[in-house]
């Protein structure tokens, strides 16, 4: 029945032209069955936003507190591009709707290739960036290089400025190709911010905020990426949420990192307690996933989840319990994702 329900939600968000999760005909007044909670109207930070992006993050915003969007990291190196999907797929019957991508090691051709395939399939895509401290290469370089002059890595019109723009942008100009075949991104970049062992965290709270602005400004109004939704996403141990957060203007969508077992709960209401009741929060990275019964016990209203790669979706997982997850009616698998793109 959920998914009958987000089925009859996004015909109708998709048909409106505004941005908003709820237009000015309230989804619960015109969809009275559907429960829909949410009162304020929550809008996409980026006015411009095209209109695939407005049309998934309303999906997303509406699907929130009413379902759990399945999702799975991809891998390149297991001997197949589909390694976890096929696994999935096996265990289960059944695809996750979200596909987790990296631009990592400069594969920037590589994914978009593997964005537009999922897209096309009816899919959502989401995109991260494991990157050194100048946008290249993969994970170590993410732990062990740093930026060594804050101050000037973030004053325009210094050397070290324009080698971080020159860096930052061959992330935009891939997502600009993904921009003009229409394809929305669940953007995600400096994930687990707030951590400390990545280089955008090593500089603070206040040069990390900075950061943050000086690539949504450049992408949104340099490089009019308007097919981004911007996903902020914490570590699992981090403290002090709240020095770390750019505001609302800033934020599309929250959420955090953990590889504990469980609901996670506590995690989930630390960034609540940051951002709010109505932005949409995601579980963006996990290893074993939390049952539909565990989340609505510990009061954990993740959106999605994105179960890591390899090991942590093959070796975490429990097959009979997956198997559980992906058929349960609260959790959305990509056959049961309605028309969401024009």
């Amino acid at each position: 029945m959920l998914k009958k329900i987000a089925a009859v939600i996004i015909a109708a968000i998709t048909a409106a032209s505004s941005a908003a999760c709820t237009g000015e005909e309230k989804l619960s007044e015109k969809y009275p069955d559907t429960s829909v909670s949410q009162s304020a109207e929550l809008k996409l930070s980026n006015p411009d936003a095209d209109k695939n992006a407005q049309a998934l993050y309303s999906y997303i915003c509406e699907t929130y507190k009413h379902g759990m969007i399945s999702g799975q990291q991809e891998s390149t190196w297991m001997g197949s591009e589909q390694y976890e999907f096929d696994y999935i797929y096996d265990k289960t019957g059944k695809y996750p709707a979200i596909r987790g991508l990296d631009y990592m090691n400069d594969d920037f051709d590589g994914v978009n290739r593997r964005a537009e395939e999922w897209f096309k399939k009816g899919g959502i895509v989401t995109i991260c960036w494991h990157c050194g401290s100048d946008f290249s290469h993969s994970w170590d370089e993410c732990m062990k290089t740093e930026i060594a002059d804050w101050d000037k890595a973030l004053t325009e019109g210094t050397a070290e400025y324009n080698e971080l723009i020159a860096g930052m942008d061959k992330g935009a100009e891939a997502l600009s190709k993904l921009r003009d075949k229409g394809i929305p991104v669940l953007w995600r970049p400096f994930h687990e911010l707030d951590g400390g062992w990545f280089w955008w965290s090593k500089g603070g709270a206040e040069n990390f905020k900075k950061l943050w602005k000086i690539m949504y400004d450049r992408y949104t109004n340099h490089w009019e990426l308007d097919n981004l939704i911007w996903v902020f996403g914490y570590s699992g141990n981090g403290r002090d949420y709240d020095k770390w957060y750019p505001g609302d203007e800033y934020v599309d969508i929250a959420g955090a990192d953990s590889y504990k077992d469980g609901a996670n709960a506590s995690l989930y209401k630390k960034v609540t307690a940051v951002v709010g009741n109505d932005m949409p929060i995601a579980f963006h990275e996990c290893g074993r996933i939390p049952t539909p019964e565990q989340l609505k016990k510990g009061g954990a209203d993740w959106v999605w989840f994105m179960t890591w790669h390899t090991s942590y979706i093959t070796d975490n997982n429990d097959t009979d319990d997956l198997k559980a997850i992906y058929n349960d009616d609260y959790v959305i698998t990509l056959d049961e994702l309605p028309k969401i793109y024009q």
